[in-house]
């Protein structure tokens, strides 16, 4: 008769309802028992969750539950603690994230000669937003660039950069070392009909512009959106990109699986000069 009288009822409502009791019943587990050592953490608490947090645990700005630091607290920016909790923040999947580059760049950053603290207001750094869009009726791939910009008392995030290659394939890229075609000086005398030479050849037309043209990328998506010949979908993924510590760049991303290494992680590192900076930055927005 109970099963029958089962039968008649939703399971998945009988799913929840033993859920609900299950979880009203468990004991509840003291934050001290899960471990004396960050690594032995629960995926709960090992999962770097917000990037706000990334911060912070990066500095050593808050304990083991995410109860942030005051300033004044003796656990504030303590460097052992640090150290472990950086390790922490590197995806144990990358190979190319080796020991002896991770503790190389943890003994930089935790050195109390010349330490190094992430700055969320601090710039040098942006994020990267894959998009999925409708571009004249076929699905694509944007790839969007963001950084922080000082807005009254606070910040806000802003458009600065855009990558897509049906826009970026249209133009040779950097002109300034290329060999210029021009019109001759004396082109005014007539009339500048000669413009229709400029014009015949459209594929490298940006020759004939002045020495250092670069095309705006972020017009011309705003100009087609407007035509609504482009239209925004999802966001795909999402990823930052850091230049703040001295002589290196890593990259963070968020790894959503079972464990305790996920969340926002260092998916990236490498050792970049300061000098070198700016080209790595060209690389990243134009993916060459």
């Amino acid at each position: 008769m109970k099963i029958t009288l089962i039968a008649h009822f939703d399971i998945s409502k009988v799913v929840v309802l033993l859920m609900l009791i299950l979880l009203n019943f468990y004991p509840k587990v003291n934050a001290q028992q899960l471990g004396t050592y960050l690594g032995d953490e629960t995926p709960f608490y090992a999962a770097t969750k917000q990037m706000s947090q990334f911060f912070r645990r990066f500095n050593n700005e808050e304990d083991r539950n995410g109860k942030p630091y005051f300033s004044t607290d003796k656990m504030y920016r303590e460097t052992e603690q640090r150290k472990r909790y950086i390790n922490l923040l590197f995806n144990n999947d990358n190979q190319a994230l080796t020991t002896n580059l991770r503790n190389e760049f943890i003994q930089e950053v935790t050195s109390k000669e010349s330490g190094q603290f992430l700055d969320f207001h601090g710039g040098k750094w942006f994020a990267e937003v894959r998009a999925n869009f409708m571009y004249l009726g076929k699905p694509e791939i944007v790839t969007l660039f963001l950084e922080l910009q000082k807005e009254g008392l606070g910040s806000k995030w802003v458009l600065s950069n855009v990558y897509f290659p049906a826009f970026n394939n249209l133009f040779l890229g950097d002109t300034t070392g290329a060999s210029k075609k021009f019109l001759h000086p004396q082109s005014h005398e007539i009339d500048f009909m000669n413009l229709i030479r400029a014009f015949e050849t459209l594929k490298d037309i940006e020759l004939y512009t002045k020495k250092g043209y670069q095309p705006d990328m972020l017009s011309i998506f705003f100009y087609e959106m407007k035509k609504n010949t482009l239209r925004f979908e999802t966001v795909a993924e999402v990823k930052f990109h850091f230049l703040q510590i001295k002589n290196w760049y890593f990259e963070v991303s968020n790894f959503n699986r079972i464990g305790n290494n996920t969340g926002w992680l260092i998916s990236n590192l490498m050792k970049v000069p300061e000098n070198q900076k700016s080209i790595l930055e060209k690389f990243i927005f134009t993916k060459k």
